[in-house]
């Protein structure tokens, strides 16, 4: 049989079956490895997997193969340093939970999370909650934002899960596809999810029978079916999101702004850093590149020559 992941505990995997949509509590057999990649999970939410049944174990399944990924979101390992946790895959879509208060998402965090993205190939909208918090400065200044990131190709969206404004406009943004919600620890990720799957209680129930008991399940995230053919992966609020396998030399390739003037350079090894006849340093200074975009930049690139 086939399914998707569309839980784990670490040990289980909750599998809906394909065509039928049946849950199977499902392990894992084997050793699983991904092209060399040292990942603290082998299994991810969203992987498409092949397995079987065996009538003695009451509807418990064994996971034989994981189909090849498209894309994933991918992060360094919280436990260990060295390994890389795969967040979710085969997504056609990427939303970036951001707030400017209560807290204040960095433009650090909101950059590694692009720069991940594009690495991947996955579409990412912005998406401003907690708007009812806003006075006229804030509104003004996030206007800012969201110009400074629709000039670079990223569009946003303002939303209040409080107030309700901008929930329609989220919600036509998940219609028909698998959607990634991710963010900081705090920025209104479950109240959202909640507003936009009103049934949610329903849904996580049927899912927590499955889970293993004893177990923190709060660090693996969770597809939940919004409506049929429409699904929303939750994750845990991410405190920090390292970059995984972007060598130095190709991290300006993932910085759209940058790509664009990447063979205008005088050097074809430009870091973009102090080298002379460098055209990325000359659109910043032009502003053509926006300062906070290129402030993250640098702060990656120092970030992944130490790690290299």
């Amino acid at each position: 049989m086939t399914g998707t992941v569309i839980k784990s505990t670490g040990s289980w995997y909750l599998v809906r079956e394909h065509g039928t949509g049946v849950l199977h509590r499902c392990r894992l057999r084997g050793k699983f490895k991904h092209k060399g990649l040292k990942v603290s999970n082998p299994l991810a939410v969203g992987d498409q997997v092949e397995f079987t049944v065996e009538e003695q174990t009451e509807g418990a399944g064994v996971i034989h193969h994981i189909e090849p990924r498209r894309n994933y979101i991918i992060r360094r390992s919280v436990h260990k340093t060295e390994h890389a946790h795969i967040v979710a895959a085969n997504l056609d879509q990427a939303l970036l939970v951001v707030t400017l208060v209560s807290p204040a998402t960095s433009f650090g965090f909101i950059d590694r999370f692009l720069v991940t993205a594009e690495a991947y190939s996955i579409p990412i909208t912005l998406i401003f909650n907690k708007t009812d918090l806003y006075d006229d400065d804030l509104s003004g200044y996030q206007d800012q934002i969201s110009t400074m990131y629709q000039r670079t190709g990223y569009s946003s969206l303002r939303c209040s899960a409080q107030s309700g404004e901008g929930l329609a406009a989220v919600d036509a943004l998940l219609d028909g596809k698998v959607t990634l919600l991710s963010g900081h620890s705090g920025v209104g990720k479950s109240t959202l999810i909640n507003a936009l799957v009103p049934d949610l209680d329903l849904k996580t129930a049927e899912i927590s029978e499955f889970s293993d008991k004893g177990v923190h399940t709060t660090t693996f995230a969770e597809m939940l079916e919004v409506r049929a053919g429409t699904y929303l992966i939750d994750t845990p609020g991410i405190k920090e999101l390292g970059l995984v396998d972007i060598p130095p030399a190709q991290l300006a390739h993932f910085f759209p702004e940058m790509r664009a003037l990447l063979n205008q350079c005088r050097y074809h090894n430009c870091q973009h850093v102090h080298e002379p006849g460098c055209v990325v340093r000359e659109a910043v200074d032009k502003g053509r590149i926006a300062l906070p975009r290129y402030d993250s930049y640098l702060s990656m690139l120092a970030g992944q020559d130490n790690r290299h």
